[in-house]
């Protein structure tokens, strides 16, 4: 399935956040972009390396307007559990949603029915709710923040300049292409 351009659904789940524990629903995630992180399991190996990473750079985020949702099938109370006993997740500021029925994981297609995990899903969610970029990794393969933040920052840029697009390894500030006849076979 192809997720880009569709609207996200109606959820209601419970996060952990900053010692409390909060619900989160479809309506927390519009007015601004959002990331929305899949990650197989709590307690893990290379899920803490990610959640730190994101947490690392979770200031750049915010200032590009975003807000982070990491999503594991594991309950809110795991969530602290883990916040508590790691340093790497203890850094995390942003909403560790919990999800153990599934149905977020079910709705993007990240959901290994076997395992009871999720793939390692990013979506980078616009304004209005609907997907504008993703990818999805196999379990043992980490993603990096940084790369996520540019694909954030591409996207935003194509959301507010319809005519211009970004070429690979574009960073903000950077040149843009501005796609017409003119540049056929000139690239």
């Amino acid at each position: 399935m192809n997720f880009i351009g569709e609207e996200i659904g109606n959820f209601k789940v419970n996060a952990f956040q900053n010692g409390e524990v909060k619900s989160v629903t479809k309506q927390d995630l519009l007015g601004h972009w959002s990331i929305v992180f899949f990650y197989p399991a709590d307690f893990s190996f290379v899920c803490p390396t990610e959640l730190g990473d994101l947490a690392d750079n979770y200031d750049e985020f915010k200032k590009a307007g975003a807000e982070i949702y990491s999503v594991s099938e594991d309950t809110e109370f795991v969530h602290q559990a883990w916040h508590e006993q790691s340093d790497e997740v203890g850094k995390v500021q942003y909403p560790m949603l919990a999800d153990p029925a599934g149905k977020l994981a079910r709705f993007f297609g990240v959901l290994d029915e076997d395992a009871g995990q999720a793939y390692r899903g990013v979506f980078i969610v616009d304004p209005e709710g609907k997907v504008r970029s993703y990818t999805i990794n196999d379990m043992g393969i980490g993603r990096n923040a940084h790369e996520v933040l540019r694909t954030l920052e591409a996207a935003q840029f194509v959301a507010e300049h319809g005519d211009r697009v970004c070429p690979a390894n574009w960073q903000p500030g950077a040149k843009t292409l501005k796609p017409g006849t003119k540049l056929v076979g000139k690239i």
